[in-house]
């Protein structure tokens, strides 16, 4: 039986990837900062499962989260991210940067430093990352956001290079639009601003993303998977911006 401990597990890609792996009977570490939604969401998986209310930018919680696990993990899936504002760089709030950087690059490098002794002791592992297509392809506003998801592609990449000889495994899943909260975190809860990102499209799911991580994660042990990048049908990489006059 695999143990999976999933971050921002309480809603989007992180609570699908939890029902992906429940689905195969999997015991579940489940973190995020709203302990009441996974605490539903463990009563709804019927697997055994281990709920932290953990906010990964706190550095002392999240040593002291993975110090307590009941049980040694065989993947970890670092979901936890936001994007905050679309603003230009020139007028974007300096607290919407902090909030990415905090989330997206401290927390996930806490957490991933503090299981991967652990992992290399046992010479097996998986580190799985969703990352995202923004950490390759800049649009206007992505700024920040995009560039904490390139830190995510390059360090997953370095991780293989420093775990070379070790049985322990780093994949990096590159989403394009999903529907999830998502645009409405992007967008300080304004729902109409949100819903408008996915009008006339069909994005992809939670679902999808965490068949990806699913798969990635049931290849043979002697196979790495190292990145997934996925966009639904009905979006592309943007032409090259032009100003004219």
């Amino acid at each position: 039986m695999k143990t999976i401990m999933i971050t921002g597990a309480s809603s989007g890609i992180g609570a699908a990837v939890a029902r992906r792996f429940a689905r195969d009977g999997a015991r579940l570490v489940l973190a995020a900062r709203r302990g009441d939604r996974l605490r539903e969401l463990s009563r709804e998986l019927g697997v055994e499962t281990h709920v932290v209310a953990l906010d990964v930018r706190e550095k002392a919680a999240v040593a002291s989260a993975v110090d307590a696990l009941p049980w040694e993990l065989d993947v970890l899936v670092n979901s936890a991210g936001l994007a905050a504002g679309l603003s230009p760089a020139q007028t974007a709030s300096l607290d919407d940067w902090d909030a990415m950087m905090d989330t997206n690059v401290r927390g996930l490098v806490w957490l991933t430093r503090a299981v991967l002794p652990g992992m290399v002791a046992r010479d097996r592992g998986h580190i799985v990352n969703i990352g995202s297509v923004a950490g390759t392809y800049p649009y206007p506003g992505g700024n920040v956001y995009g560039a904490t998801k390139a830190f995510v592609a390059q360090l997953s990449l370095n991780l293989r290079a420093d775990l070379l000889g070790t049985r322990v495994r780093v994949t990096n899943i590159e989403p394009g639009m999903v529907e999830t909260e998502f645009s409405l975190v992007r967008f300080g809860g304004d729902a109409a601003r949100a819903k408008q990102v996915y009008a006339g499209t069909q994005p992809m799911s939670g679902d999808d993303v965490a068949e990806a991580v699913w798969w990635a994660t049931s290849v043979p042990a002697h196979v790495n998977v190292n990145r997934i990048e996925l966009m639904p049908v009905t979006q592309a990489f943007s032409p090259f911006a032009v100003k004219r006059g």
